[in-house]
Order: structure tokens, then C-alpha cells, then sequence
């Protein structure tokens, strides 16, 4: 979740039992990949099994990919990616915040039209629940407030 533009802050929640939480918090560097429909299953897989016991670019194909900025890797088949670095730590009941600055974002060629994602061209992944997943209607609204 985005939490700041100046400067660029996002927000991931994360139980302190999960893999990742470990490669977060050590190492203090993590990138968020932006998935699409195009690989659901991979997806879902890499969410469902800990890095502990598989490795996920081995069982699932994906690609790691030198990041730009830290050492942690992109996946190729993503997007879009954002190299962070981990800013800020925060217990909340059961899981930690992680509060990450964004040193550089950047996306697939092909994939933005008009400073967005071209909607038509890229599925991203919603997930609606349990194993459930949904994408967006390729129609945006724009709403315009009256004064």
C-alpha cells in the first residue's frame, strides 16, 4: 500500500513466522514485484510455499533478475518492480509493518499508456480470497467532483 509520495513510502503487513519477514528484516533491502493474470499459478504457489523449503524460481520457472539498486532480485515475468529499502519496522499485534522507501520503480516496455498501466495489455492480480483471484475491467472511470 502506497503511504507517502515525498518521499516514496509503501506498507506491507507480515507475520513474523513467514520466510520473507526474515529476508526483509535482515537484510533490510526487498522489491515488490507486480504480477499478472499471466502467471496466477506461479503466483499462488510462491505465496503458498516457504522459500524455508522450496526454491520457488526452481519449482515454478520464474526468472530472478539482477535489481538495479539492492541486492535482493527482481522476477523477470513481473511487470513492474519496486526496489526498496526497508525504512521503518513496526510490531502491530501479530504481524510487523514494514515501511519501505522506494528508490526506483520502474515497468515492462509496453505495459503503461499515458503514465498508467494499459489495462488491456496487463491483467493485474486481485485477490478476492482463498484461492480466488479477479482482474480489472479494462474500462476506467474517471469521476469528476463538482466544486
Amino acid at each position: 500500500m502506497p503511504i507517502s509520495r515525498d518521499p516514496p513510502l509503501l506498507l506491507i503487513g507480515m507475520a513474523p513466522k513467514r520466510h520473507s519477514h526474515e529476508l526483509i528484516a535482515g537484510p533490510k533491502e526487498f522489491v515488490v514485484n507486480i504480477p499478472t493474470m499471466d502467471i496466477i499459478k506461479e503466483t499462488l504457489f510462491c505465496g503458498r510455499r516457504t522459500g524455508r523449503k522450496h526454491d520457488k524460481f526452481v519449482e515454478t520457472g520464474l526468472t530472478p533478475m539482477p535489481a538495479k539498486m539492492i541486492r535482493p532480485p527482481i522476477i523477470k515475468e513481473c511487470v513492474a518492480h519496486l526496489e526498496c529499502k526497508l525504512h521503518q519496522q513496526i510490531a502491530m499485534g501479530d504481524h510487523t509493518l514494514f515501511v519501505g522507501e522506494v528508490l526506483t520503480a520502474y515497468v515492462n516496455e509496453g505495459v503503461f499508456l499515458n503514465r498508467k498501466f494499459d489495462l488491456e495489455k496487463v491483467k493485474l492480480i486481485y485477490h478476492v480470497g482463498g484461492s480466488d483471484f479477479a482482474t480489472l475491467d479494462p474500462k476506467t472511470v474517471t469521476p469528476i467532483l463538482e466544486k
